[in-house]
């Protein structure tokens, strides 16, 4: 099956529910989460999914997300 890539979507959620292309990144949330640090700085260039990612962080921890497992069926976490 052929996936659209999506520009411009910065929503994890909409992303992985609407089967767009996705460069699985969920790596670092265990890396983040086994480093310890108490402050972390993400720079990166523009366009480079700061955003994406950190909605991804978002609906994996919070309370809001529960019971949506689904999100990340297939992904490294």
């Amino acid at each position: 099956m052929v996936r659209t890539v999506a520009i411009g979507i910065q929503n994890f959620g909409d992303l992985i529910q609407k089967n767009y292309f996705y460069i699985d990144k969920t790596a670092f949330i265990k890396e983040w989460w086994d480093g310890g640090d108490s402050v972390t700085l993400i720079a990166r260039p523009r366009r480079f999914g700061k955003t994406l990612n950190m909605s991804m962080v978002e609906q994996f921890f919070s309370i809001d997300y529960a019971g949506r497992k689904d999100l990340f069926e297939g992904l490294f976490i």
